[in-house]
């Protein structure tokens, strides 16, 4: 595929918007008194915030006005899931955001206005691609559909499904008849055992192992307005670049957080910074963090460009999550013992940027598919 260096970063006025908004909610619903209660709930997040989240209209951006949506796109909902991220928010919005998205690109008419109406509502869902073997590549899929009457009987076990508890659908990848398929899930089809909690690094996620083991869904229930091929590569990348917004909001938050202690933090009567090295780092970590949201916002103006589009957001995925890693890294390093406990917020950045890096991708998986896309 021939490559345009033509890319470029726009902001809209409704992103302006939007940004200023959901930096006032994140700040005052997320203080981090609040990050760190909602760990120890089992939701994880608080029902009073995403009910506002929804009357706000912010599950409906992207969703175009003939389903109930607003008829923005994905380049306004960044903002948002960047300040989210700013305040290390809880929550399905992201998880209900890409099955929307799934649903858009791949379902029926039909499944759309049937579904999209109640999600732009408050309605979470979720999606769930990753298996035991924990390939990144979403078209390697090991569960299965199996056809029995006008039915199709699921079988196979689905990993890190995230808010899978909360939803109530998941898109599932399935492979049916020898070929990747897309099928809508309602929770209620689901059996009684089939969600388990799993133990993740980012304790203010929600994650889960999903059992399809015997669950029937109807032929009205699959995905088939678009090839599950292309269904798929779009939930990848929707995902990626909501995840780079949001890990650009982490990071900004932490170097924040570390320049603050930096500035009070006093060792033999002296400030640290005055004796110690550690401007240059810190100014490292703002340069990455520049760069990144630079990276995050370009993927989100032009992520509707045939190729350009896959292209600008594998940079910011890789860019961001290399960003925050940094940022944390060096925010633990420089609070001393402090920085290696508990108490310290460096821990709760640090976590964030493991998942988020591992999530559709690490840095280096992104940039090898982009030497492939580019060279």
């Amino acid at each position: 595929m021939a490559f345009s260096n033509n890319g470029s970063i726009g902001f809209t006025d409704e992103q302006a918007e939007l940004l200023e908004i959901a930096q006032r909610f994140a700040r005052e619903k997320s203080p981090v008194d609040k990050v760190r209660a909602l760990i120890d709930d089992e939701t994880g997040h608080d029902p009073a915030v995403w009910h506002e989240l929804a009357e706000l209209g912010w599950l409906a951006i992207a969703v175009p006005e003939e389903f109930g949506g607003v008829g923005l796109s994905l380049a306004e909902v960044v903002p948002v899931v960047e300040q989210m991220g700013r305040a290390l928010m809880g929550g399905p919005f992201v998880s209900t955001t890409i099955a929307a998205q799934g649903l858009l690109q791949g379902g029926t008419e039909a499944q759309k206005a049937a579904l999209l109406p109640d999600l732009c509502a408050g309605v979470p869902a979720a999606v769930a691609l990753t298996e035991s073997h924990g390939d990144w590549d979403v078209t390697r899929i090991e569960c299965t559909a199996t056809r029995d009457g006008d039915d199709f009987v699921l079988s196979g076990t689905k990993v890190l499904v995230s808010d899978a508890a909360a939803a109530a659908w998941l898109l599932v990848s399935v492979t049916l008849e020898g070929a990747p398929a897309v099928v809508i899930v309602p929770k209620d089809r689901l059996g009684p055992d089939a969600l388990t909690r799993e133990v993740v690094i980012d304790e203010t996620r929600r994650s889960f192992k999903v059992s399809l083991d015997g669950v029937r869904v109807g032929a009205d229930q699959v995905l088939s307005a678009a090839p599950a091929t292309r269904t798929l590569a779009h939930i990848d990348l929707v995902s990626a670049l909501l995840l780079a917004a949001e890990m650009c909001g982490g990071t900004a938050s932490c170097i924040d957080y570390t320049v603050e202690y930096l500035k009070t933090r006093k060792q033999f009567g002296k400030l640290i910074g005055s004796y110690q090295a550690v401007k240059h780092p810190a100014v490292d970590a703002l340069v990455a963090y520049e760069q990144a949201r630079s990276h995050v916002y370009a993927a989100a103006h032009s992520f509707g460009e045939q190729g350009e589009g896959e292209i600008a957001t594998r940079m910011a995925k890789a860019q961001a999550a290399t960003a925050m890693s940094f940022a944390a890294d060096r925010a633990i390093q420089f609070h001393g013992g402090f920085g290696f406990t508990y108490d310290c917020d460096a821990q709760l950045y640090r976590r964030r940027a493991f998942w988020g890096d591992s999530r559709h991708g690490d840095a280096a998986y992104q940039r090898r598919k982009l030497a492939d896309l580019m060279f």
